[in-house]
C-alpha cells in the first residue's frame, strides 16, 4: 500500500492511526533517508496509544521506552549501528516480549538490522519528485492487525485526510 505524505502533520496522523489501532507484539521495520520522517511517524504512534510525554529520537541512546499508553512503545534507532554490533544488542527481546511487556516496537533504520523479526510491517519513507513523501506499508509474515485497519488506511488514503 502506498500513501501520500503531502506534509509532517499527515505523517504524524498515518502514526496516529497505527497506535490507535496495532495489537501488542507489533513490530515496524522503519526506512528512510536522514528527514523523511522516521521520528515524526513513531511521534504519532506514540499519540495514538496515548502517550503524553515528548517522544524523541534515541540517536545517541538506541532505545527509548514509553510505558504510560494503552501499550508500551520501544522506539529504537540504529543510526550509529554496524550490523554486528546491532546482533550484540539482542533486539529480538523487544519483539518477542522475553523480558520486557509485549508492546509496539519501531525500529528507526531497519536496513541495519542483521536479521528480522518473522512477523513486521515494514514501511518506507520516500521522498517523491514533487518534494513530498509517501509511505510504502508491506505486511511481512502473519503480521495481526486490527480488523479493518487496512481498509481504513485505503480509505483515508483516497480521500483528503493525507491529502494538502
Amino acid at each position: 500500500m502506498i500513501i501520500n505524505l503531502p506534509n509532517p502533520e499527515k505523517t504524524e496522523h498515518l502514526g496516529i492511526l497505527l497506535g490507535q489501532f496495532l495489537p501488542a507484539g507489533t513490530t515496524i521495520l522503519l526506512q528512510g533517508e536522514i528527514g523523511a520522517g522516521k521520528t515524526t511517524f513513531i511521534q504519532g504512534i506514540g499519540k495514538g496509544l496515548g502517550i503524553k510525554i515528548p517522544i524523541v529520537s534515541p540517536t545517541f541512546t538506541l532505545i527509548n521506552e514509553y510505558h504510560e499508553g494503552r501499550l508500551p512503545l520501544y522506539h529504537l534507532d540504529l543510526y550509529r549501528l554496524q550490523p554486528t554490533e546491532v546482533a550484540a544488542i539482542y533486539l529480538e527481546t523487544y519483539w518477542e516480549g522475553i523480558e520486557v511487556p509485549p508492546g509496539i516496537t519501531a525500529i528507526e533504520w531497519a536496513q541495519h538490522l542483521p536479521y528480522q523479526p518473522s512477523n513486521y510491517l515494514e514501511i518506507n519513507l520516500i521522498y517523491t519528485a514533487n518534494q513530498t513523501r509517501q509511505a510504502e506499508i508491506f505486511a511481512r509474515g502473519e503480521v495481526q492487525l486490527a480488523p479493518n485497519l487496512l481498509e481504513q488506511l485505503q480509505t483515508e488514503a483516497r480521500s483528503s485526510k493525507f491529502e494538502e
